[in-house]
């Protein structure tokens, strides 16, 4: 059985190949869900100490749950072990961020778009590279945010990484993690409507 261009019966078995297809594979993904919690001097270092832990329980993966899901749940500990240990444990609480709030009335109380947004269309080069020039304003508002709530982001939006999971992998309450998703969401969005209108980071 295979998964991700996987072979999940190798990599079980102890396949070296397969093990290092699953690292060129999920690499990056890894490093960026775990950027946000330790920052960009441990990042690796983290994510190294989990390939560790990957490659020892690789015959104990039995497919419950997605392959990508399991690898961040073990990457996730990792980095909050590591907090520990250096007794600097990001703080995960509520926090008042002024300015986040706008545009909040743009999304419900499940999260959803109450009002999306317009489509910009890309029907031309010039738009095109409005988007790529977009994409890079977003990447640096998205580090900018606090890393509670970029964690957030990336481990449900870029992710898409179940509610449930994500709340238990942080370890805070599901409404805890409502706002702090609310409060990014509308900060990213508040970005969005003035690069629109501006063409401006």
């Amino acid at each position: 059985m295979a998964a991700d261009n996987i072979d999940l019966e190798a990599l079980r078995s102890g396949d070296e190949q397969a093990f290092r297809n699953l690292i060129q594979q999920y690499h990056a993904t890894l490093v960026a869900v775990v950027r946000p919690l330790v920052g960009d001097a441990q990042c690796e270092e983290v994510v190294q100490e989990a390939w560790i832990k990957i490659h020892r329980a690789c015959g104990d993966f039995e497919g419950r749950s997605q392959l990508k899901t399991w690898l961040c749940s073990i990457a996730l500990n990792e980095a909050r072990m590591m907090l520990r240990r250096h007794k600097r444990e990001t703080s995960l609480t509520v926090n008042s961020n002024p300015g986040t709030e706008a545009a909040g009335d743009r999304f419900n109380a499940s999260g959803s778009w109450s009002s999306p947004p317009t489509d910009w269309g890309s029907d031309s080069p010039d738009d095109l590279l409005m988007q790529d020039n977009l994409l890079d304003c977003l990447k640096k508002h998205l580090s900018a945010l606090p890393a509670n709530q970029a964690s957030l982001v990336r481990l449900r939006d870029i992710e898409g990484l179940p509610f449930d999971r994500i709340c238990n992998d942080l370890e805070i309450s599901a409404s805890n993690a409502r706002v702090l998703l609310h409060r990014a969401r509308s900060a990213l969005y508040k970005m969005l409507e003035g690069y629109k209108e501006t063409g401006e980071c």
